[in-house]
């Protein structure tokens, strides 16, 4: 199964915020929104960062409560790990375990296409397995 699959079942909107944008209305955009990131973009396709939950823990034990006045662009990361509609699920399990991340945002022809989380990765992995389990089950109560 590839990437595509999972954008096909969640949709390819992906929730953005520009590198101006204040930590305390990122932080209200994920509350709101109940996500946990957000790419960081000029356009909504060109992507510049990522900021997550991660990220603003760590300015929050670095800059206090100063850190919610502090635009987007100063604590994002900046060197985002990314993935295509064509790759493995496989292999972005493998991509988000190497590089320790729960989002990866979906890039095709160098344009933002879609984002997948760890959770999205798992729902899709656990119905996969549901699904071998039935048509064992099916092959073995026909066999018999």
């Amino acid at each position: 199964m590839k990437v595509a699959s999972i954008l096909k079942t969640k949709g390819t909107r992906v929730e953005t915020a520009r590198p101006d944008t204040s930590l305390y209305t990122v932080v209200w955009d994920l509350k709101l929104k109940g996500i946990g990131a957000l790419v960081v973009s000029e356009d909504g396709a060109t992507i510049l960062g990522l900021i997550s939950e991660r990220d603003i823990v760590r300015g929050l034990a670095e800059h206090g409560p100063k850190l919610l006045g502090l635009p987007v662009s100063q604590l994002m990361t900046s060197s985002v790990v990314t993935c295509t509609p064509e790759d493995s699920i496989t292999a972005v399990m493998a991509q988000m375990t190497r590089h320790r991340v729960r989002h990866l945002p979906v890039v095709e022809s160098g344009r933002l296409c879609g984002m997948v989380s760890i959770g999205d990765v798992v729902k899709h992995r656990l119905d996969e397995l549901e699904m071998e389990a039935n048509i064992l089950r099916e092959i073995l109560i026909t066999s018999h």
